[in-house]
């Protein structure tokens, strides 16, 4: 089937469209190549910790009830939270839902976007699906990384205030991904983008009522990405300037879009290299305030008991998510709340996996602490977001003293970043977390992910 011959429209898609569309391997600096495959790594250990969390398991009962029968052949692309196999829309769906719900996965600072919880899902689906190599896969994964990170860009702070960005850039960085692999020209790349764009949703209003939503915004940003690649390939079209268009994504969905972020230095600046390790798990604006006041207390030995207030001085895009939390009443939710991030922080010298646990939700000392934390906006922090997320705290101890810290990198920034052996050991307490592999199932993954350049094809990773 062909695509309609309509006359290309000039313009940003059009331009990212075709960036896309001609990205190979060898285009690729190899340190970008080294990066991706840590994110890679980074992404796959989360999905498997997401394993047992009950949005999981509904997604799982969905795709098992409402996918292909015969889902147990390994025909298709593999659900790796429970090993099973289905068409690459489902497996797609699953794995992304499940590799968002430890709040473990990467963060891009001035998109505001987590690219590896939508990019690595699609992408993997149909690579297993088609046969794809590991240099294929790496190609196409960036450039899903690049189209996502300049979409979110492109949408400004006035976008992420309403949007989850990751629901939404997500889909077109998932439709590129995947028509990255289906050999997309530029034409159908930009018909691809376009029925991605259509579709792109996520609304924050769910975190008031701790609801599962943010699940379903990157399941379904990763499948509408896929859909609209294969529809494309085959010939559907979709708006041409889904992005800049006088009735597009930036006209419904911004008040600040800048169309120049969509071309920035194509082939030039990477992107994803740009992307950020989370080291807490937690919302990824609630880290800054965190390493600032873990720095202030091991530097003036200072125990939780001893301190009688807490002062995040934070960015507009904090208090916007983590605000509405005033009252954390599940594990999810205590992630987006700073009064409990920093109580976790302050009692037991660290926000990990552990630490978000239903006890610690009844914790009389944690609910005490959380108390003891406020947010107020600052305007040099506010600049500098979200190209920097600043950290400052100011602590009031209880006989009267007064502390403050301040981190200008906070810990899995690019500046401050893990190292591989931070990354492997990273990995292995999330495959440990809900017994999603085993340490040596782990370890055989994390010698493949360091040679995926090399890998024949991406399927296999769990028997």
């Amino acid at each position: 089937m062909s695509v309609q011959p309509t006359q290309p429209a000039a313009g940003e898609t059009a331009a990212l469209s075709a960036f896309l569309a001609a990205l190979q391997y060898e285009h690729v600096p190899a340190p970008v190549v080294a990066r991706c495959e840590d994110l890679f790594l980074d992404w796959f250990a989360c999905t498997i910790a997401g394993r047992t969390a009950r949005p999981v398991k509904l997604f799982e009962s969905f795709a098992a009830t409402m996918g292909p029968a015969g889902s147990g052949s390994k025909d298709g692309a593999q659900v790796l939270t429970n090993r099973t196999f289905s068409s690459p829309l489902f497996a797609a769906m699953v794995n992304a839902a499940a590799s968002h719900v430890v709040e473990q996965d990467d963060l891009h600072n001035s998109s505001v976007l987590h690219p590896a919880t939508v990019v690595f899902p699609a992408a993997l689906a149909t690579a297993q699906a088609i046969g794809a190599s590991g240099r294929d896969f790496i190609a196409a994964c960036v450039a899903g990384y690049e189209c996502g990170i300049r979409v979110g860009e492109f949408l400004g702070r006035s976008h992420y205030r309403v949007f989850h960005t990751t629901g939404t850039a997500g889909t077109l960085a998932a439709a590129a991904a995947v028509g990255h692999l289906l050999k997309l020209d530029a034409d159908r790349m930009q018909h691809a983008l376009g029925s991605a764009g259509t579709q792109a949703a996520g609304l924050w209003e769910f975190l008031r009522d701790a609801a599962d939503s943010k699940q379903l915004h990157t399941a379904k940003a990763a499948a509408n990405g896929l859909t609209a690649a294969w529809l494309a390939r085959d010939g559907f079209t979709g708006a041409r300037r889904i992005l800049e268009g006088p009735t597009g994504m930036a006209a419904g969905m911004s008040t600040d879009a800048d169309p120049a972020c969509l071309v920035d230095r194509l082939g030039e600046r990477w992107a994803l290299a740009e992307t950020s390790f989370k080291f807490h798990a937690s919302c990824r604006h609630t880290h800054p305030a965190a390493d600032a006041l873990l720095d202030l207390m091991q530097a003036r030995g200072l125990a939780a008991d001893d301190i009688a207030s807490v002062r995040c001085h934070v960015h507009q895009g904090a208090i916007d998510v983590l605000g509405p939390v005033t009252d954390p009443r599940s594990i999810h939710q205590s992630k987006f709340s700073m009064g409990f991030v920093l109580a976790q922080i302050a009692l037991q010298g660290r926000a990990g996996l552990g630490e978000f646990t239903d006890p610690a939700l009844r914790d009389a000392r944690v609910r005490s602490f959380l108390e003891r934390v406020t947010m107020v906006l600052d305007p040099e922090v506010d600049a500098a977001y979200p190209k920097r997320w600043l950290g400052r705290v100011q602590v009031e101890t209880t006989d009267g003293r007064h502390f403050e810290q301040r981190v200008d990198t906070p810990k899995g920034d690019p500046g401050n970043t893990l190292s591989r052996p931070e990354l492997e050991d990273k990995a292995l307490r999330l495959a440990a977390y809900a017994d999603g592999a085993s340490p040596d199932e782990m370890r055989t993954v994390i010698a493949r992910c360091w040679r995926l350049h090399d890998e024949a094809g991406v399927r296999d990773w769990l028997a």
